[in-house]
């Protein structure tokens, strides 16, 4: 029987999480085929290690998820040693940026096949086929290349997910135990990464989800993710939960459902959502979430100006008036507003997204004066192909263009551009970065994030004290004080570490 051998790339420094989508493939294949799972978070040299399983001459598969920004820097060089160092293994990529650049990803030359989407069904049958020497031309969310040409198959339809098989977490543990997975995080001891769903209902043209689900969610029910859940607290004695998914909250039965549930279990949890969504919540639904243990919620506020929101192609209803008035109404529900804004999008004229991003630096202002508690995530927009958009055509029309080849994605400035934090964008100039970036340490400075669990009280007072002149008289340009401290005391980046 020919093994699989299933790669998850080094993606952070910190708290390694499960690593749930290659654990989603050896759910699809487990009793069918071996297999084994390296992770680059956790291994001290991981191509090492993958070279040592390849060695032996049982794995015809490699398969790696690759997300954008630091994935890449393990994902693409280790498939290409694999290529010329064992030219008869298949390699599969699956994961965002797999389907969002699968042109310069299969044209390298070292990707045989991409799983476009949910891979439960497609990587056990597109492994049976290449078994079988049958073909594949009949898989759903495939993409590859015949006779120099890709081919991109059609779009199954979103699974059941309480029909899956339960993620081999027992299994994982006789790779790396699962008890690293479970690191201190500020929502508890002992945190789990989980996922409960796929996809998300709406069509922001900065989104790399969009592409690949095309504005379609299906999640697991909340009995299933409850059980889940509870094993993993009994048998590893989790007391945290990151939901991971794109958007967890899209079902108010679901979620109140859940907190129901989780309440007695006594854990805190985190997850993803869109303000006109949870906006629509009833005060008790709210109140249930906040009994059952949720501490925070991440949301994509992106800016304050209502055209943009259109611009941007947010869909549902979300507006700048709206998003104050959110993080005032989780106050009193003691429920953390996780804040996320875009800015330097792209504008007619220079002075127009100059202005733009000025107006967005003084809108973060009024939703921190409503609400101080409000965790502030800034990014700059970074360009994701999809394609048809106004926002992507404009894109296209200012001249910005992707890496041609595989490689030229590693180099530093597109490592930085996947984090979007340096966009390569020809609309948004030297200048206006560095004002983003002034105004981020001052901001960072001023209001600490909670979720740095290693800053002491001590230390918060000192660097809100050192930043509060230069937030209260909108002085921002070169903070060094503060990018002194913060460098010294190592404050985390909730959104290029997590918690």
């Amino acid at each position: 029987m020919s093994s699989i051998l299933l790669f998850n790339p080094k993606a952070t420094t910190h708290n390694a999480r499960i690593p749930n989508s290659v654990l989603q493939i050896a759910a699809s294949i487990d009793g069918q085929y071996h297999w084994a799972i390296v992770d680059g978070n956790i291994e001290k040299n991981a191509w090492e290690k993958i070279d040592s399983y390849l060695s032996q001459g049982t794995f015809k598969y490699f398969g790696c998820t690759v997300m954008p920004g630091p994935q890449l820097k393990q994902a693409i060089p280790f498939s290409k040693k694999i290529r010329e160092k064992y030219p008869h293994v298949t390699i599969i990529w699956g994961g965002y940026f797999a389907s969002n650049q699968y042109k310069v990803n299969l044209n390298s030359g070292f990707v045989d096949y991409i799983v476009n989407g949910p891979g439960d069904n497609t990587f056990p049958q597109l492994i049976h086929a290449i078994e079988n020497k049958l073909p594949v031309t009949e898989i759903k969310n495939l993409i590859y290349k015949k006779a120099g040409q890709i081919i991109k198959s059609a779009k199954e339809e979103l699974l059941d997910l309480d029909k899956l098989p339960p993620l081999p977490y027992e299994k994982l543990n006789t790779f790396y135990p699962l008890q690293r997975y479970l690191g201190k995080t500020y929502l508890g001891k002992k945190t789990i990464a989980y996922h409960s769903s796929f996809g998300c209902p709406f069509t922001c043209s900065f989104c790399a989800v969009v592409p690949i689900y095309n504005a379609r969610w299906k999640g697991k029910s909340a009995q299933g993710i409850y059980a889940d859940i509870k094993l993993l607290k009994e048998k590893y004695q989790a007391d945290a939960i990151e939901f991971h998914d794109n958007n967890f909250f899209v079902s108010e039965k679901r979620t109140v459902e859940f907190a129901n549930l989780i309440e007695k279990e006594n854990m805190i949890w985190w997850g993803e959502a869109r303000i006109d969504t949870m906006d629509k919540y009833k005060d008790e639904s709210l109140l249930a979430i906040r009994k059952a243990g949720c501490k925070m919620i991440f949301f994509g506020a992106e800016t304050g100006n209502d055209e943009v929101l259109k611009k941007m192609d947010k869909g549902g209803s979300q507006t700048g008036e709206q998003i104050l008035r959110f993080a005032e109404r989780l106050k009193k529900f003691d429920i953390i507003p996780e804040y996320s804004f875009v800015l330097g999008i792209p504008g007619d004229s220079e002075e127009q997204v100059n202005k733009q991003i000025d107006e967005d630096i003084s809108f973060i202002k009024k939703v921190k004066a409503a609400n101080p508690k409000t965790e502030i995530i800034i990014y700059t927009y970074s360009p994701v192909p999809t394609e048809g958009s106004d926002m992507y055509n404009q894109v296209l029309a200012s001249g910005f263009k992707f890496p041609e080849t595989l490689e030229d994605w590693i180099s530093p400035a597109w490592e930085n551009f996947d984090l979007r934090k340096n966009p390569l964008t020809p609309w948004l100039k030297p200048y206006m970065i560095d004002k983003i970036k002034q105004f981020e340490t001052v901001l960072n400075g001023y209001y600490p994030s909670n979720s740095d669990i290693r800053l002491t009280p001590s230390k918060r007072r000192v660097l809100r004290g050192l930043s509060s002149w230069r937030y209260k008289t909108a002085v921002y340009k070169f903070p060094l004080e503060i990018k002194v401290l913060q460098h010294v005391w190592k404050y985390r980046r909730p959104e290029t570490e997590g918690f």
